[in-house]
C-alpha cells in the first residue's frame, strides 16, 4: 500500500507540471549522502511517519460471493494508516527553492482526497476515499528540527502531507463446495466386525446428484397393524432408529 501512495503523489505532481524545467522527482530520504549525489533541481518527498487511525478500526471478516453466490472466502478488515511525508525543493539557489516549492504548494493545496485517475493497485481495487490533507502539523512527537537533525542535514523550509490510505484485509480462501455425501468403509482386519463393504449415508441434497457418496432414496414400508406408522424399529445389536 505504500508504494501505491507513493505512485499517487508522484502522479498528482506529475500531472500538474511539477516539477518543471526539467527538474526530478525523488521519494528518498534527504541526507548528506542524497544531497552530494544531487545534480539539477529537484522535488524530494520523504517518508517520515506511518501511523494507523484507530478510529477506523474494525473487526470481523466478511464474507465474499461470486456471481453464482458461492462462497469463494472470507477478507479480514480493512486497516487505515496515516502517512506523513516532508515535501521539499532542491536547486542550487535559495530563491530558486522557493518558487519551486511554492509550485508544489499551489498543487497540493487544491487537492483533498486522492483521485481515482492517481490509484492503482489495491488503492483503485478498494475504490475507497484517500484523504490528503497539505500544509498541518508535523505527526506526534515529531518536530522539523529533529527529523533534519535525524537525517544528518540542515533545516530546509518544507510542506508537511498526510494521506490516510486503506490497507486491505487479509483474504482466506475457502475450500472447494461439497459435491458428494460421506462413505463409511469396514476394515478386513483381524478382531474388527466389519464386512469391508461401504455403507453410505443419508445425503440431504438435490434428488439428481450422482456419486459414489450420494445413497439412493429408500423406499419406507408400507404401515400395516403389526407395525403402524411411525413405529420405531430395532436393529439386532444396534440403536433404535
Amino acid at each position: 500500500m505504500i508504494h501505491e501512495v507513493d505512485e499517487a503523489i508522484r502522479r498528482l505532481l506529475s500531472d500538474s507540471g511539477v516539477p518543471g524545467g526539467g527538474g526530478e522527482l525523488a521519494f528518498e530520504a534527504p541526507s548528506k549522502e542524497w544531497t552530494a549525489r544531487r545534480n539539477g533541481p529537484m522535488v524530494n518527498v520523504f517518508l517520515y511517519d506511518i501511523r494507523e487511525d484507530v478510529g477506523r478500526r474494525s473487526a470481523g471478516a466478511a464474507e465474499v460471493h461470486d456471481e453464482s453466490g458461492d462462497l469463494l472466502g472470507w477478507r479480514g478488515p480493512t486497516r487505515w494508516f496515516r502517512l506523513s511525508y516532508l515535501v521539499t525543493a532542491w536547486t542550487n539557489r535559495a530563491t530558486d527553492e522557493h518558487r519551486l516549492l511554492s509550485e508544489v504548494l499551489a498543487c497540493l493545496v487544491r487537492v483533498q482526497s486522492v483521485e481515482r485517475r492517481w490509484l492503482t493497485g489495491s488503492l483503485a481495487e478498494l475504490g475507497a476515499k484517500v484523504p490528503l490533507i497539505t500544509g498541518g502539523a508535523l505527526s506526534e512527537g515529531a518536530a522539523a528540527a529533529d527529523v533534519w537533525s535525524a537525517l544528518g542535514g540542515e533545516l530546509k523550509p518544507s510542506i508537511d502531507v498526510k494521506v490516510t490510505a486503506p490497507m486491505r484485509g487479509e483474504w482466506t480462501p475457502a475450500g472447494p463446495p461439497v459435491t458428494e455425501g460421506i462413505v463409511l468403509r469396514g476394515l478386513d482386519e483381524p478382531g474388527f466386525t466389519g464386512d469391508g463393504t461401504a455403507r453410505r449415508l443419508r445425503y440431504e441434497g438435490p434428488s439428481s446428484a450422482e456419486g459414489e457418496g450420494f445413497a439412493a432414496t429408500r423406499e419406507r414400508p408400507v404401515p400395516t397393524p403389526e407395525r403402524p406408522a411411525g413405529t420405531a424399529r430395532k436393529r439386532r445389536g444396534g440403536a433404535i432408529r
